[in-house]
């Protein structure tokens, strides 16, 4: 980078580069990740059926999209600081797709597919925020940079379990198999 390319704070999260660009393309990306985020909830709090929860769903995906997309500008913009964004980036896409793929061509294995690969799209979708943000967030900056590695999973993984052994839909899916 070059130009007007020093560090400046936005909401007392550092940003390495002031260029427009750079701005431009977090902006949008921080954008795309609230709405995963929000839509991601939602999905997994909504009645399952084609309304609510596949509408989330939806924008939870295409939205990812849009995180992955200015991920990988971001990621080549700063590519020795950032490259692991980028990886966590195509993990969390890949899985989504993974589960979207399960859902949408009705695999026969279809449903603990589409929720394992959801779930640990989001798992990898937070790990990859923490990893980049934790050391400036309240509370979680008192924690050792493994831990932003390390608690969504050990958070989020238990809660998938319990959803592929125990959730209703799941017991259901099982007798009809």
């Amino acid at each position: 980078m070059t130009g007007n390319d020093h560090a400046i704070t936005v909401g007392g999260i550092p940003l390495p580069s002031s260029t427009p660009l750079f701005l431009t393309l977090i902006g949008v990306h921080v954008a795309f990740g609230l709405v995963c985020v929000v839509a991601g909830l939602a999905a997994m709090l909504s009645d399952k059926g084609p309304r609510q929860h596949a509408g989330a769903g939806t924008v939870y995906f295409w939205s990812l999209c849009g995180v992955c997309f200015t991920a990988t500008a971001l990621s080549v913009m700063r590519w020795a600081e950032t490259y692991h964004l980028f990886i966590l980036g195509v993990l969390s896409f890949a899985a989504a797709m993974l589960g979207r793929t399960a859902h949408r061509r009705h695999w026969p294995q279809g449903l603990p597919w589409h929720i394992a690969g959801m779930s640990g799209s989001y798992i990898v979708l937070l790990t990859a925020f923490y990893v980049d943000n934790g050391r400036n967030l309240p509370l979680w900056r008192q924690l050792p940079q493994a831990a932003f590695w390390i608690m969504p999973s050990l958070l989020g993984i238990p809660l998938v379990l319990w959803q592929l052994l125990r959730h209703p839909l799941m017991r259901s899916w099982r007798r009809r198999q």
